[in-house]
């Protein structure tokens, strides 16, 4: 058995959970998700819990087994507290603007790069801060990793975007002359 796929899904209140032929939709009080039904596997709600089992024993159904239970875990905790992640802004004369769905980053480039946030996604910015918020962790990961890659943290002075808990590997730049 699957070590992640047999584990019980506790269903919090407030969460309605309907199972239907193709897709189980998860409501609760920050919105609703959908979450498509993995082949070999089968959903039940049983009380307050969701139950993920497979039809047989074969590699890609203990696969498809640990991932269902996977994403109807991150969705039953997206509609009930959210996702987010934080990134950081380092650079002499970089700065950040706006907020909501749309913020505006000078990254040392000749124009400033304007990006405009999916539905159901908001960023948030603070100082040299930028927290990008949702309940779809899936589509919170993409748009931080999109932001990212705007301008990735260079070795040497750490210049550019990165996530707030990434470590940076710096490297010894040049050296110097060694003649007299």
């Amino acid at each position: 058995m699957s070590r992640i796929g047999k584990q019980p899904i506790a269903i919090p209140t407030g969460v309605t959970i309907t199972v239907g032929d193709s897709e189980i939709t998860v409501a609760g009080p920050k919105g609703s998700l959908n979450v498509l039904i993995q082949p070999n596997t089968t959903t039940k709600v049983e009380g307050d819990q969701i139950i993920v089992t497979r039809k047989d024993d074969e590699a890609n159904s203990k696969a498809w087994h640990g991932l269902q239970r996977s994403l109807l875990n991150n969705a039953v905790q997206g509609v009930t507290q959210g996702f987010e992640k934080k990134l950081e802004v380092n650079g002499v004369g970089f700065r950040l603007s706006g907020g909501g769905k749309q913020i505006e980053l000078a990254l040392g480039f000749s124009h400033p790069i304007k990006y405009t946030a999916p539905e159901g996604i908001d960023l948030k910015v603070n100082k040299m801060e930028i927290t990008v918020s949702g309940i779809d962790k899936q589509k919170v990961g993409q748009v931080a990793a999109e932001i990212r890659a705007l301008r990735k943290p260079e070795p040497y002075k750490g210049k550019g975007i990165k996530y707030v808990d990434e470590t940076i590997i710096r490297k010894a730049g040049k050296a110097g002359s060694t003649k007299p």
